[in-house]
């Protein structure tokens, strides 16, 4: 039996800035516990705009959202914001690491802030996600000193780190080279096929697209595939 995590259902998006435009038209999909699922299309084709509705951070839409079976419409933005911390783990072309910090005080933040667990096991549950990147040697270096493609997964260890239903990225590997660009790719695959998370990555590298479960492809604010 499939466990939907995500539910978008006839999504509609407008600007009004002057001029009132359709950005979003009738944008529905289910994506299913496991699934690693990528975005894809030109350019201004809405995008990233639906990855910033789906992660409910923009509210101004019509259409209904339900992450985990729980309806996100008319929520609070305290309500939306423990949703985000506790459910969705996010990836994102720039790391955003903080450089004063180490790589594992970096991973731990998001842990720290939702304050569910004592500090201590968080420590752990981040060295976890460490190893599982195969980065964990790199726990006590500051994050200013490590390679492009390191910062990459250790922002996707620190995606981890909440235990998310799913991981939302946006253009993860815009900013890689070809080798940690690959490298990001194993990481997310295996992430999917070998612990079940859940991944849905908007991403304009058709390469990238192709290798994962399922492409939704977008062109002028609608599903065209």
């Amino acid at each position: 039996m499939q466990q939907p995590v995500l539910t978008a259902s006839h999504i509609n998006k407008f600007f009004h800035d002057p001029v009132t435009s359709q950005v979003l038209t009738d944008i529905s999909f289910t994506i299913n516990r496991g699934d690693f699922v990528s975005v894809t299309g030109k350019s201004g084709c809405g995008k990233s705009t639906l990855l910033y509705i789906l992660s409910t951070m923009d509210t101004d839409y019509e259409g209904s959202l339900v992450i985990d079976e729980e309806p996100m419409n008319g929520k609070k933005e305290a309500q939306l914001a423990r949703v985000r911390n506790e459910k969705i783990g996010f990836v994102f072309q720039f790391h955003y690491l903080l450089n004063e910090f180490s790589v594992l005080k970096n991973v731990m933040l998001p842990g720290l802030k939702l304050n569910k667990y004592p500090v201590q096991e968080i420590k752990e549950r981040a060295m976890q996600k460490l190893d599982i990147l195969g980065i964990a040697s790199l726990a006590e270096k500051n994050a200013r000193q490590i390679s492009g493609g390191e910062k990459q997964r250790v922002a996707i260890a620190r995606a981890l780190i909440n235990d998310p239903l799913i991981i939302m990225g946006d253009e993860p590997t815009g900013n890689l080279d070809k080798k940690n660009s690959e490298l990001v790719f194993e990481m997310f695959k295996k992430l999917a096929e070998e612990f079940n998370q859940t991944l849905l990555i908007v991403t304009h590298d058709q390469g990238f697209a192709d290798r994962t479960h399922r492409i939704i492809e977008m062109e002028d604010g609608k599903i065209i595939r």
